[in-house]
């Protein structure tokens, strides 16, 4: 039997250790990666990494810029930021950013390995390391005045930590998925600046980033239009933009990419959502997971995965984004959906 169902990452639990248990106890059957439900100070996804540069010697608020407003899809003022710079005169080569990337995966990976040994995870799930990528942060929490500094710096930061999570993991045993929002929100010109050459660089980084993984250790790409409050930041029109990204890290990444996962709106059960994916051109080894799986809507999901076969011949299931944000109660019920309908679309 295939298996139908991702999980992007993170989940409204308390501990690794739950997350693990919960999960494997109910979609274990149907999942070839687990996450560790990106428990504690990440549970607001990158949230952290902004206390972390707030904390740095090297980093300040730029006075010289706008705050930068989070507005959800319907308008919803969030908040607004001040955005920050590096200070005058800061050795750019000399910065290694402590991400706590890497100290969390090893964390959770000792739980992992203790729990598959006792039997409470099944043999053959890898564990799933979510990152998100420089431009994430770079385009949260930096002016764009800072952008192209700090991506280099965070980048080189980044790959110090997957370095680490490479060393002190077994290969056969790890995925590495790279989350991608900001990304989508600046090919939807979410953010107030966008350089005109905005999808070269965005390709660029995405493929450097998936090449930096080697081959024996499975890589996926989830790309999401944010959920900060459970709530899109945009609300996407149709699959074109994500067809059009889909298709460019394809073509950057020079080695085999494992998964890719898209997200699909409650409300878009209709065709004219799902039809630019019969322009989709990604390697047909591809595993492709479509976010159509939506809390209590049994009817709506069967109508989405109804549509979406008139496109797509294969696909597995998945939400729109991780469930760190959502309401600890629903936790239940999204499992059971996933069960639902993972064994209604079968191998």
């Amino acid at each position: 039997m295939k298996k139908r169902v991702h999980l992007v990452g993170s989940v409204a639990m308390d501990t690794c250790e739950e997350v693990f248990e919960r999960l494997s106890e109910t979609v274990g059957p149907y999942i070839s990666r687990i996450p560790d439900g990106e428990t504690g100070k990440r549970s607001r996804w990158i949230a952290f990494q902004r206390e972390m540069l707030m904390e740095h010697p090297d980093i300040e608020i730029d006075p010289t810029v706008p705050e930068l407003e989070i507005r959800e899809w319907n308008g919803r003022l969030l908040r607004a930021m001040p955005l920050l710079r590096f200070k005058d005169g800061t050795d750019l080569e000399g910065i290694c950013f402590e991400t706590g990337y890497d100290r969390a995966a090893l964390d959770s990976y000792g739980v992992f390995e203790t729990m598959r040994s006792d039997g409470r995870i099944p043999h053959g799930i890898r564990f799933q390391v979510c990152l998100p990528t420089p431009m994430s942060t770079a385009y949260m929490y930096m002016s764009h005045k800072a952008h192209q500094d700090f991506i280099n710096v965070y980048e080189r930061s980044l790959r110090t930590a997957l370095e680490t999570i490479l060393d002190g993991i077994p290969h056969e045993d790890l995925a590495i998925q790279y989350d991608v929002c900001q990304e989508v929100l600046i090919f939807e010109n979410y953010f107030p600046h966008r350089p005109d050459d905005y999808k070269e660089q965005v390709f660029d980084l995405l493929g450097r980033l998936g090449d930096a993984v080697p081959e024996d250790v499975q890589l996926g790409y989830h790309l999401c239009y944010g959920s900060p409050a459970d709530e899109h930041l945009v609300m996407p029109r149709d699959t074109e933009i994500l067809v059009e990204m889909l298709n460019g890290v394809n073509a950057a990444v020079r080695r085999r990419i494992a998964f890719l996962h898209i997200p699909v709106p409650r409300a878009r059960t209709d065709d004219s959502y799902f039809r630019p994916l019969q322009n989709l051109g990604i390697d047909r080894d591809i595993e492709l997971y479509l976010g159509l799986i939506h809390h209590d809507d049994e009817a709506g999901d069967l109508a989405r995965i109804a549509t979406a076969r008139n496109y797509l011949d294969d696909f597995g299931i998945s939400t729109e984004c991780g469930w760190g944000r959502t309401d600890p109660a629903r936790v239940p019920g999204l499992l059971d959906s996933h069960c639902k309908q993972a064994r209604l679309i079968g191998g």
